[in-house]
């Protein structure tokens, strides 16, 4: 870790365990597996000793934040509203954000029993591909300049204020948005958001998308371990759109390995590694919790800001 975390207070996991006492994990091994994202690697132990504590700070974050709503209320002399308590998690590609991001939504949805927790992922936020080939940055895709984050704002700001929002979607099996389909996000008690660009906005630099979160997540990992981990995800999309044409990894099928494995290895150097040292790493100090993984996927330092 560099100097620019010198704001962080670094927790080790077998102090970060001990800050959680029930031995009771509230989902089961299945449910843990139908919710990781493909080459991910996650145990109820996992779960047991980082998430169950980290889901007990994010109550502090919570009950904190209602209880400065309801003394601005007062102050103001105004009727004390309730909006969503909004998660932000960013990372590199591969580093294991989603599986991170659907963990929390079934922790908080079964510590708060009331409570309905929405999901979001901002690869629906992705320009469609014929207007980043309009505009000579489909090589660029997942970059800023990808990403409508006017519209993003605009999201976070109708959800923020209690109002229903329809969100385009994307597909990683047709690698677009698709068209005419929309996700309607309804007012919730929790919004989590996940993507590589959430505490970015380069359209906008007097508006950031972590401006609107309670809570910011990074979920970190050393460069080398995140190359493996992306390398062995792009094999296991290559199995799995072996026998479906649609799928846009299924032109790679029919190649050679030795150049299926050189245009992966390109792809994560040029664009990946490219994205994460230029655009994603440096807003990591915009964080209140960065989670580090080791290279077996397990979270081995936690770091809390002061």
């Amino acid at each position: 870790m560099k100097n620019e975390l010198s704001n962080f207070e670094k927790i080790s996991r077998r102090t970060w365990q001990r800050l959680h006492r029930d031995t009771t994990v509230p989902l089961t091994q299945e449910e843990l597996n139908s919710i990781k994202s493909l080459n991910d690697k996650i145990s109820l132990k996992e779960v047991l000793d980082i998430y169950l504590p980290l889901v007990n700070l994010i109550t502090i974050y919570k009950k904190a934040s209602e209880d400065l709503a309801f003394s601005k209320s007062i102050f103001l002399q105004e009727k004390n509203l309730s909006s969503p308590f909004i998660i932000g998690i960013s990372g590199s590609v591969a580093v294991g954000k989603s599986t991170t991001s659907r963990l929390l939504q079934i922790l908080l949805s079964r510590r708060f029993k009331w409570a309905t927790v929405e999901m979001v992922t901002t690869d629906g936020f992705l320009y469609p591909n014929n207007v980043l080939e309009e505009h000579g940055i489909l090589d660029r895709k997942g970059f800023p300049e990808s990403y409508d984050m006017e519209l993003l704002l605009d999201f976070l700001d109708s959800i923020k204020n209690g109002e229903e929002y329809q969100i385009p979607v994307y597909s990683h099996e047709v690698y677009d948005i698709v068209p005419n389909q929309k996700q309607v996000i309804q007012p919730a008690d929790f919004l989590i958001v996940e993507g590589i660009n959430v505490f970015q906005n380069p359209q906008n630099q007097r508006l950031y998308v972590s401006d609107y979160f309670d809570l910011a997540i990074y979920v970190d990992a050393d460069v080398d371990n995140i190359e493996t981990w992306y390398l062995e995800r792009f094999q296991t999309l290559l199995k799995l759109a072996e026998q479906d044409p649609s799928n846009y990894y299924h032109r790679f099928t029919k190649m050679p390995y030795n150049e299926v494995l050189a245009i992966a290895q390109d792809t994560w150097k040029n664009i990946n590694l490219a994205n994460l040292e230029k655009y994603i790493e440096p807003t990591r100090n915009r964080a209140d919790i960065i989670l580090h993984k080791g290279h077996n996927h397990e979270i081995d330092k936690i770091y809390l800001k002061k």
